[in-house]
């Protein structure tokens, strides 16, 4: 079970967060998402728990809610999927918006 987690500290480690959500079973892999993208490499405040079983991740979820880490009160949900690889259909996205529009130019003859 993936589970995503908001309102970290920017000082919140991955070694940290691992140990806050073992206690609630296995924990597969941590991340704290970061800015490599533009380059500082800041993290953003937020992560995602891959938990062994959906049991143990919907307990870490029902205990970590609300809970204080570093001072900051962090949420706790279920992470929804980034793909479609279980053959899921995903919800329909509206692509009539205006960034998706060709852009024609009118020149003016002179």
């Amino acid at each position: 079970m993936n589970i995503y987690v908001g309102n970290l500290s920017l000082e919140m480690t991955e070694e940290e967060l691992r140990e806050e959500f073992t206690q609630f079973g296995e924990v597969t892999s941590v991340i704290i998402m970061n800015d490599k993208y533009i380059g500082s490499g800041q993290p953003r405040g937020y992560g995602y728990v891959e938990m062994s079983s959906k049991a143990e991740g919907t307990a870490a979820i029902a205990r970590m809610e609300g809970r204080k880490l570093r001072n900051r009160v962090v949420v706790v949900v279920e992470a929804l999927p980034l793909s479609n690889k279980n053959g899921v259909e995903l919800p329909y996205v509206n692509k009539n918006n205006r960034s998706y529009k060709k852009r024609e130019r009118k020149y003016k003859v002179i």
